[in-house]
């Protein structure tokens, strides 16, 4: 468990955006606290990304505050993503995207090098696409996974909508559907009401679930099971 020290300084270099700080921290994590590149991943960099979001949301953080401290994360990303360490390539593909946030694209950011990691064919495209777009590409890449992470409120029924679309052609049958981030890691059971396969909290949760999956080649269709989930969900609110 890392050194609940080397957490207040890493976020009040945050907060100041003071990036060579930032950059100190890291590396006293990485030689005098053990670390290692996954847990620099999975400790420092992520649970201080869902805290500056926290604090920005509570507007206890402004707005530049906001943005230098997602830009630093960036950037140390970008530094130690290629020191990951790297698992045999799998016959397995996954896409990840995300909400237009910055904030939001760090978090798919960090997904995608996890999958990678652990040896997925991954290709990351980040926010900002239009439906049609996104259902061009699964057509073309055919994943196994669709990640969609970091959806705002407001995102929401447009990811319901992708969903509906994605099962109503049933071209992917076998693809899963993943959410993790964003509205769904604050609203308990979200995923599941508008129709993910998979919810995941972590980067590393994404990669342990979505390899768990079966990937029988025979054809399954959900889509009544779901339109009948969506009925039951639509009765229990009018009671």
């Amino acid at each position: 468990m890392l050194n609940g020290v080397y957490l207040q300084r890493y976020m009040d270099a945050l907060l100041t955006g003071d990036r060579r700080a930032c950059r100190e921290v890291i590396e006293d994590v990485l030689h005098n606290n053990n670390a290692s590149i996954v847990g620099v991943y999975s400790e420092v960099i992520w649970p201080m990304m869902l805290e500056i979001d926290n604090l920005f949301r509570a507007d206890k953080i402004t707005s530049v505050q906001e943005h230098l401290a997602t830009r630093i994360n960036r950037t140390i990303i970008d530094q130690l993503q290629n020191k990951l360490p790297k698992q045999a390539k799998i016959e397995k593909k996954v896409v990840i995207t995300s909400s237009t946030k910055e904030i939001g694209e760090l978090g798919a950011q960090m997904i995608a090098d996890m999958f990678e990691s652990a040896g997925w064919n991954v290709r990351f495209i980040g926010g900002g696409l239009s439906n049609d777009d996104i259902m061009t590409y699964i057509h073309e890449f055919a994943p196994n996974v669709l990640v969609i992470y970091g959806t705002e409120p407001s995102d929401t029924p447009v990811v319901r909508n992708i969903i509906d679309r994605i099962r109503d052609v049933n071209a992917w049958p076998d693809m899963k559907i993943m959410l993790c981030g964003g509205v769904f890691g604050r609203a308990d059971g979200l995923w599941e009401e508008i129709g993910a396969d998979l919810y995941a909290a972590t980067p590393n949760e994404a990669v342990e679930t979505a390899c768990q999956q079966n990937t029988s080649s025979e054809p399954v269709r959900t889509i009544n099971k779901r339109k009948r989930k969506y009925q039951q969900l639509a009765k229990a609110r009018k009671k």
